[in-house]
């Protein structure tokens, strides 16, 4: 993937730079703990909300029902909401990205999991356990070893499955494993429709569709017990004494480099482009962040939220709640008031795009239609949503020249970089 790095006069600039960041009047130890208050506020309501979708998955097993399959998916809407507000926290902290594969990876070869529909095709070169589903299969063989899968166990997931045979697309684990065993393929294409996967495919006995009931049961369970745990860990990290925490604060200058080098590798090369304008370029559903339950249009709003409420250091939790204090911004604004406005004017233009987005979808416009070759009002909010995010990084850019801030390079994408690789 390629980089977005910043413009020569911005490279200038920064060679001219003193050592110290600019703004010193604003206290960098207060912005780093605030922003570390807002992390560990996030992933304990990413945790909590976890541990909901859990009770309700459990309800699901317990006593299989239309009722508890539709309780089940809307907490894990539900769920969605505070993790996807984290993914600012990537790119630049080193301990996030690491880790963030094992919860939100994707996209996935569903066939891994559970049975899929016959136009999914069978393994390929890429992927030869594309199709393997192991739900149905209690013993397989992994680069040439005898692999015991009779037992369904979070171990099995994290160590075994995921990313098998070293490929990314082998999704074991995370909210994405758990929302295709809840939904089920989305067969849809560019028509309005998430997936559809009955209730009865977790029922036992004669009721049970899709064969397994119980091993499919089994796989959600651990899944979910493991995202649970992946999150318990996580908001260990940012809090007091946390090593996420610990390492950011450690160095000031370093500890605002990450918060930067976050906003804007989540708003260019990782939200821009590879999870809104690749999709659009390829009229392509599966390249949905969240395509089994058509849930993409909130996902790119909360991360979109999740850029301004960093650079504004506050952040509203699940109970209403407010975590607020020192921030970028007030940094910026001790250096440059104007470009502060104009960045704070950015973040709010972006923030209306994809409402515009997300408001279409809940009326009924989905984000599969939106994808769909010739639809010019798709297209127009898509790319709304994109044209937002590239001119808020260039916005970033500015603001990490201001600041004095060197060595910081942006995740890119082919999609917005060079188009034509996309075809290739």
């Amino acid at each position: 993937m390629k980089s977005f790095t910043l413009s020569v006069s911005a490279i200038a600039l920064t060679s001219l730079a003193p050592v110290a960041l600019a703004g010193d009047a604003v206290s960098k130890a207060d912005i780093l703990n605030n922003y570390a208050d807002i992390a560990s506020a996030k992933y304990s309501d990413s945790l909590s909300s976890a541990e909901t979708l859990k009770a309700a998955i459990a309800a699901l097993v317990e006593a299989p029902s239309a009722e508890h399959l539709q309780a089940a998916r809307a907490a894990w809407i539900a769920a969605r909401v505070p993790y996807q507000q984290t993914e600012v926290f990537r790119f630049g902290n080193a301990i996030v990205d690491d880790w963030e594969g094992k919860v939100n990876a994707w996209p996935l070869d569903e066939g891994l999991i559970d049975y899929v529909d016959a136009s999914y095709g069978g393994p390929t070169d890429e992927n030869g356990f594309a199709v393997l589903n192991v739900i149905a299969n209690p013993s397989f063989e992994l680069s040439g070893e005898a692999i015991d899968a009779s037992s369904i166990t979070p171990e099995l997931l994290a160590e075994t499955l995921q990313e098998a045979d070293g490929i990314e697309a082998n999704v074991a684990t995370g909210y994405h494993a758990v929302e295709f065993l809840l939904w089920g393929q989305d067969l849809n294409g560019t028509d309005h429709g998430a997936g559809s996967r009955p209730w009865t495919d977790f029922a036992q006995g004669d009721n049970c569709t899709g064969g397994n009931c119980d091993r499919r049961a089994e796989y959600l369970t651990a899944a979910t017990d493991l995202l649970v745990s992946d999150l318990e860990w996580m908001t260990a990290q940012w809090q007091e004494g946390g090593d996420a925490r610990a390492h950011l604060i450690a160095d000031e200058n370093a500890g605002i480099t990450a918060i930067l080098t976050g906003m804007g590798s989540l708003s260019y090369g990782e939200q821009a482009g590879e999870r809104m304008r690749l999709g659009l370029m390829l009229n392509d559903p599966e390249e949905e962040h969240d395509c089994f339950s058509d849930n993409t249009h909130n996902s790119h709003y909360y991360d979109g939220l999740g850029i301004q409420n960093v650079y504004l250091g506050e952040y509203v939790r699940t109970d209403g709640s407010r975590v607020s204090g020192p921030s970028l911004s007030d940094l910026v604004a001790a250096s440059d008031a104007d470009l502060d406005t104009e960045m704070r004017l950015k973040l709010s233009n972006t923030m209306q795009a994809l409402a515009r987005i997300k408001s279409a979808a809940e009326s009924g416009f989905s984000y599969d239609q939106m994808l769909e070759a010739g639809n010019a009002g798709g297209e127009a909010l898509i790319m709304g949503g994109v044209n937002g995010l590239v001119d808020q990084t260039k916005s970033i850019e500015r603001v990490v020249a201001a600041l004095g801030v060197d060595g910081i390079e942006f995740e890119g994408s082919d999609s917005l970089d060079d188009p034509e690789a996309v075809f290739h």
